[in-house]
């Protein structure tokens, strides 16, 4: 139970309907990347249904290795049952162009492969891990969602990110606090192609960046240029001459000629900036970008 916290009866409230809903649903697949939402809602859904879930993992080149090896072993620590399988959708000239519908190619490929596992396995329903304060925005992966009747247990429960974190740690499950990371794809600027070398590229950056001892950044690729996003937080680590000199150092040997700071600091999607109006309006599959966050 959740005392001695201001709200914690409504929020046992909606951690009740939620458990309710997945039980309603039976037998359940949950599109799982191991980020903090689909966490929460594959441990919620085993807690429910036990055997009768399915947590899934699209094992991709958008997929760092690390994130990767952490989301299965998360899922062994909790006795989720997982299957990891591998999506193609690189292979699919809409995405690797990587225009503001990108996402939504994505998550199609993703649910397409979901149903095709889950039919001999007799998994009808389908869920994934958007929570309440993604209702406000528009993301091109709820079209995708929408398209193939994929369900959204916590936004149902009125569950924001805050509250999923709570339950998370209540819960005692380390992934509460993770920070959120989009696919690697993310990091590329609109309009430059998705390739399996600029992933490496980029996953390897920001593996350089971590071994710095930085914990929520991105590295953003625009060419032949690296501009590193760093969280507010621990952005005055990075004010020094020698760190300058490591983090350049670091990103020139992956073969960028120019390497800059982003004043702003770390903030997801900030790569949408540079799109017109018109492309982040609501019209249709084609259109629409935002940078998903893990769910």
């Amino acid at each position: 139970m959740i005392q001695h916290r201001s709200g914690a009866a409504d929020l046992e409230q909606k951690r009740e309907t939620l458990y309710l809903r997945l039980r309603q649903l039976g037998r359940l697949m949950v599109a799982y990347s191991g980020g903090a939402d689909s966490a929460y809602l594959a441990y919620a859904a085993h807690q429910a249904l036990g055997e009768e879930m399915l947590a899934v993992l699209a094992d991709s080149p958008s997929l760092s290795r690390s994130h990767l090896r952490d989301a299965v072993a998360f899922a062994r620590e909790a006795g989720i049952p997982l299957r990891v399988i591998e999506t193609r959708e690189l292979e699919n000239a809409d995405y690797a162009r990587n225009d503001g519908a990108r996402c939504f190619h994505c998550k199609d490929e993703l649910f397409r492969a979901m149903s095709s596992i889950g039919a001999p396995l007799r998994f009808t329903t389908v869920a994934y891990g958007m929570n309440a304060d993604d209702l406000g925005d528009f993301r091109p992966g709820q079209r995708a969602a929408e398209a193939h009747a994929v369900l959204a247990p916590l936004a149902e429960a009125g569950l924001n990110k805050e509250e999923i974190r709570t339950l998370a740690r209540l819960a005692g499950l380390r992934i509460w606090d993770k920070p959120a990371s989009a696919c690697l794809s993310s990091r590329i600027a609109y309009g430059l192609p998705v390739t399996p070398e600029t992933l490496e590229t980029v996953e390897k950056g920001e593996e350089a960046l971590a071994a710095l001892g930085f914990r929520e950044f991105r590295l953003r690729h625009h060419g032949d240029l690296a501009r590193i996003e760093i969280a507010p937080a621990e952005i005055e680590r990075m004010l020094s001459l020698s760190m300058f000199a490591r983090a350049a150092a670091a990103m020139k040997l992956l073969g960028y000629k120019y390497v800059t700071l982003d004043l702003e600091g770390y903030r997801s999607g900030s790569m949408n900036a540079v799109l017109p109006v018109s492309a982040i309006a609501r019209p249709g599959p084609g259109t629409a970008p935002a940078e998903e966050r893990p769910r």
